[in-house]
C-alpha cells in the first residue's frame, strides 16, 4: 500500500485515501512518510525498525476513538507509544501509530492526593507537578518512560519492595478499546478490563488518561555506590548477604556497568568494568548506614555513597541514560540467587569475562510486590525474589556479540528461574516470550478480553496477547 501525500480529502474504501480524510478531522495531525511529524515513528531505541504507513499525534481521546474507527472499517492496524523504550517491529503497510505526546496534561489533586494524568506524559512532568505538593509519584528507575506504558506494564520502580507496584497505585483509565470504544476502566466500572490494563499492556486497548495515587514523601535515603569491577567476587557476595531478610522499607539493586569513555561519564567509571550498589529506603538514615556498612567493609567504593536526598532526585540512583540509542535486551525473574549462580554471573559478566553487555542488573524483589493488592491485576509473578536484566548497547565493535551472549547468560541462569518474566523488562511480540509474562490463567483472561474489545484485530500489534496465542 502506497501513501501519495498530494492525495485529496474525500470519502473512500480505500484505506489510503481513507487516511488522508482522517486528517481533516482530527485536532492532532497525521503525517505519512517524508512529511513533518513522521520522524516520530523513529523510537527511543534507534536499533527497532518502525515504518508505519501514517503516524497520528493525538490531541484528544477523540482523536484516538476516530483513528481506531478508521481502522476498523478499512482493515487497518494501530499501534500506539509514547517514548518508544520499549520498542518492537512495525514494518507493514496497514499499521498507524499513534503518537501520544501531546496527551500529556498532569492535574494534581492535593486533597485526595490524586494525580490525573495524560496517556502521554512521562514521569517526569508527574514529578514536577506532584513535589510542590509534598508528594511523590511511584516512578521507575527512569522519569523518562511513559506514564501509561509503564503502568500497563505493572511498575518496577526504586520503592516496589515499601509500596508494591505502581499499577497498585492505579484509581481508574480512560482507554479507547480496539472496537473504537472509550470506556472508563476502574474497579467499579469495567473492572475486568481495569483488571488487564495493570499488566497486560497494549492487550485491551490506548490508554489516554489514569489517575493515580500520590504518597506523601518528600525525601527518602538512597543512591549508588560504585567499586572496581576487581571487587565484584566480594561485593556481589555481600550484597547477597545484604539481601537477606531486608526490611521492606528497603530496595536494592547491582549492576555489572560497562560504560563508554564519553566526556559525560564519571572518569572512574568510564571506560571500564565496574560494579554499582543502589540503594533506596523510606526508613532512617542511621539504619541505612548499618545495614550497608558490611558492604561497604570488603572492598573500597570508587564513586558514589547514600544519604539523604529529595524525591524528586529518585532519577540519579539508576542513572538510566536518556538519550536515543541502539539497544538489545534480554530479562527473566529468579527464584534465588544462590552462591552457584554468583559464579555463574562472574563467570559471563564479571572480570575477564569479555561480556558485550552495557549493564547486567540483579534487582531485589518481595516485600509489598509479593502481596495480592485490594483489587487484582493481570500481574502474575509476585513470588519472584530478583529480576535479572541486560542490556547492550549494538555499536561496534560488540555490536554482533551483545545478542548471542544475552542468550548464553539467560540459558546459564535457567536452574534459577522461575520460568517468568517481567512485562516492561521484555520489549518483543514473540509470543513464546510474551506467554511467559504471565500465567496460564492470566494469558487466558487477557486473550478473552482482547478478543472480545477488539474483534478486528486492530490493536493486534507489538506487545499484546491475543486468544490464538493462548489456545
Amino acid at each position: 500500500m502506497t501513501i501519495s501525500a498530494d492525495l485529496t480529502s474525500a470519502p473512500s474504501s480505500d484505506p489510503a485515501e481513507a487516511l488522508v480524510a482522517l486528517r481533516d478531522r482530527l485536532a492532532g495531525e497525521l503525517a505519512f512518510p517524508g512529511q513533518p511529524g513522521y520522524e516520530l515513528a523513529t523510537p527511543w531505541n534507534v536499533a527497532v525498525v518502525q515504518k508505519p504507513i501514517a503516524v497520528i499525534v493525538a490531541a484528544s481521546t477523540d482523536d484516538v476513538a476516530e483513528t481506531i474507527r478508521v481502522c476498523n472499517e478499512h482493515g487497518l492496524r494501530a499501534a500506539v507509544r509514547r517514548t518508544g523504550h520499549g520498542a518492537v517491529t512495525i514494518d507493514a503497510d496497514d499499521t498507524v501509530l499513534i503518537h501520544t505526546a501531546r496527551l500529556d496534561a498532569v492535574e494534581i489533586d492535593s486533597a485526595t492526593r490524586t494525580a490525573r494524568v495524560g496517556g502521554g506524559a512521562i514521569w517526569q512532568q508527574v514529578l514536577d507537578a506532584a513535589t510542590p505538593h509534598g508528594l511523590a509519584p511511584l516512578v521507575g528507575s527512569s522519569p523518562n518512560v511513559g506514564v501509561s506504558g509503564f503502568l500497563t506494564g505493572a511498575g518496577i520502580g526504586p520503592l516496589v519492595r515499601t509500596y508494591g507496584l505502581s499499577s497498585d497505585h492505579v484509581r481508574e483509565f480512560r482507554v479507547v478499546t480496539g472496537d473504537g470504544q472509550v470506556l472508563r476502566a476502574a474497579p467499579d466500572e469495567n473492572p475486568d478490563v481495569f483488571w488487564g490494563l495493570r499488566g497486560g499492556k497494549g492487550s485491551l486497548g490506548i490508554v489516554t488518561e489514569v489517575v493515580i495515587d500520590l504518597l506523601p514523601i518528600a525525601t527518602l535515603i538512597g543512591g549508588s555506590v560504585s567499586f572496581d569491577g576487581a571487587d565484584a567476587p566480594a561485593v556481589l557476595a555481600a550484597w547477597r548477604e545484604l539481601c537477606q531478610d531486608l526490611p521492606e522499607h528497603v530496595n536494592t539493586s547491582i549492576a555489572f556497568m560497562q560504560l563508554p569513555p564519553l566526556p559525560q561519564i564519571p572518569a572512574p567509571l568510564a571506560g571500564k568494568l565496574t560494579l554499582s550498589v543502589r540503594f533506596a529506603s523510606v526508613g532512617s538514615e542511621d539504619e541505612a548506614r548499618a545495614l550497608l556498612a558490611p558492604l561497604l567493609a570488603v572492598a573500597t567504593p570508587i564513586l558514589g555513597g547514600v544519604g539523604e536526598m529529595p524525591y524528586a532526585a529518585i532519577a540519579s540512583i539508576h542513572a538510566d541514560p536518556v538519550d536515543p540509542m541502539p539497544t538489545r535486551e534480554h530479562s527473566t525473574l529468579l527464584r534465588d540467587l544462590t552462591p552457584e549462580g554468583i559464579d555463574t554471573l562472574l563467570e559471563l559478566c564479571g572480570p575477564g569475562s569479555g561480556s558485550p553487555q552495557t549493564i547486567v542488573e540483579l534487582r531485589l524483589l518481595g516485600g509489598a510486590l509479593a502481596r495480592e493488592p485490594e483489587h487484582a491485576s493481570a500481574f502474575t509473578h509476585r513470588g519472584a525474589a530478583f529480576t535479572l536484566f541486560a542490556v547492550g548497547v549494538l555499536a561496534p565493535p560488540v555490536a554482533e556479540m551483545v545478542h548471542g551472549h544475552g542468550a548464553q547468560l539467560m540459558a546459564a541462569m535457567a536452574p534459577h528461574e522461575t520460568g517468568g518474566t517481567l512485562p516492561n523488562f521484555t520489549a518483543t511480540d514473540d509470543p513464546a516470550r510474551l506467554a511467559r509474562c504471565y500465567d496460564d490463567n492470566a494469558r487466558h483472561w487477557l486473550g478473552a478480553l482482547a478478543d472480545q474489545h477488539d474483534p478486528a484485530g486492530v490493536l493486534r500489534v507489538g506487545q499484546v496477547i491475543r486468544g490464538d496465542l493462548v489456545a
